[in-house]
């Protein structure tokens, strides 16, 4: 990227990393664009921080190229290093140190002036909430307040990208939400964020969503997007025979998916396959009956399945 695009802030083409035969990362194209929030999501082992550190300068890739910032990762990793802020998923927060002990050895870390440590660290807990926590030790902090001292120390740079890996992962419900509105703020103030979670109702906090699936990157849209833009239908089901009646549908043809969802079954039916009603009929020759069918919109679980499903089917379950 010889010129400097002052709208796409990140961009891979055919970025691979191999582990021996294992492609972690397959061919990876991307752009994610200056002052959105941008979700990799995907289960364990799909390839999400292996990609984060590949866009940290941390790994080399095995093949393509990557540029952050407008610079090559690979030949220009000291120029991308000062312009980013990367919180791995165990960032390395000092259990003796309070948390202006961490914000100061990380100020160090950076060689952030000293004249400009104390109003950025104020701005920072005043951001987080975490003045009245400014000399607790970080080992009596919870989890939600570690991911929050772990953040500001991310930001003391002030870095133009910011990459998170896995942020949330277990941490308390409302903690999570408080995390995600200071992404926002922090959105609304130029920065861009490129955060990896395997929650999928993290998903819909993102502007948009990449599924990686075994090193894959299999769609990319908006949230809402994703979820309206299929060719299949998704209806839900409400039977008192739940496993039942799943176990006739996955053996239906033109049935896509068909999962467990609370006291529901969410089925994708294919455009050339069966009519809703056709189902139903077919279910209650069968005994399973009475059906009560509607048309829903899926969720983003709903939709990474189907994704993750049909990939399953081409056959790249068989990818080394």
């Amino acid at each position: 990227m010889n010129e400097r695009s002052e709208a796409v802030v990140i961009r891979t083409r055919d970025l691979t990393r191999r582990f021996g035969s294992l492609a972690a990362v397959d061919h990876l194209n991307l752009d994610v664009v200056r002052g959105e929030i941008f979700g990799l999501v995907g289960p364990d082992g799909a390839g999400k921080t292996t990609t984060l550190r590949l866009l940290c300068g941390l790994l080399r890739p095995s093949e393509g190229r990557a540029w952050v910032a407008g610079y090559d990762v690979a030949r220009e990793a000291e120029k991308v290093r000062d312009r980013i802020g990367y919180m791995a998923e165990r960032f390395g927060l000092y259990d003796d140190l309070t948390v202006e002990e961490n914000m100061t050895f990380y100020a160090d870390v950076f060689g952030l002036p000293v004249a400009q440590r104390g109003p950025l660290m104020s701005q920072l807990l005043h951001m987080t909430r975490m003045e009245p926590f400014r000399q607790r030790l970080a080992r009596h902090l919870s989890g939600g307040m570690k991911q929050k001292l772990a953040l500001m120390c991310a930001l003391l740079h002030h870095p133009e990208i910011l990459f998170l890996d896995e942020p949330t992962t277990g941490v308390d419900p409302v903690s999570r939400r408080d995390f995600w509105a200071i992404l926002y703020g922090l959105v609304r103030r130029g920065l861009t964020v490129l955060i990896t979670t395997a929650y999928l109702d993290e998903a819909e906090r993102c502007h948009r969503v990449g599924f990686l699936y075994r090193g894959r990157l299999l769609h990319c849209d908006t949230p809402e997007r994703l979820k309206t833009g299929l060719e299949e239908t998704c209806y839900e089901l409400l039977t008192p025979r739940r496993r039942a009646v799943r176990e006739v549908l996955v053996g239906l043809n033109g049935i896509v998916g068909a999962e467990l969802s609370g006291a529901a079954l969410h089925v994708f039916l294919s455009p050339t396959g069966p009519s809703i009603q056709e189902v139903v009929r077919i279910l209650e020759r069968k005994g399973l009956g009475p059906v009560r069918v509607r048309p829903i919109v899926p969720s983003m679980e709903d939709v990474f399945i189907l994704f993750a499903r049909k990939a399953h089917g081409r056959g790249e379950e068989g990818r080394p």
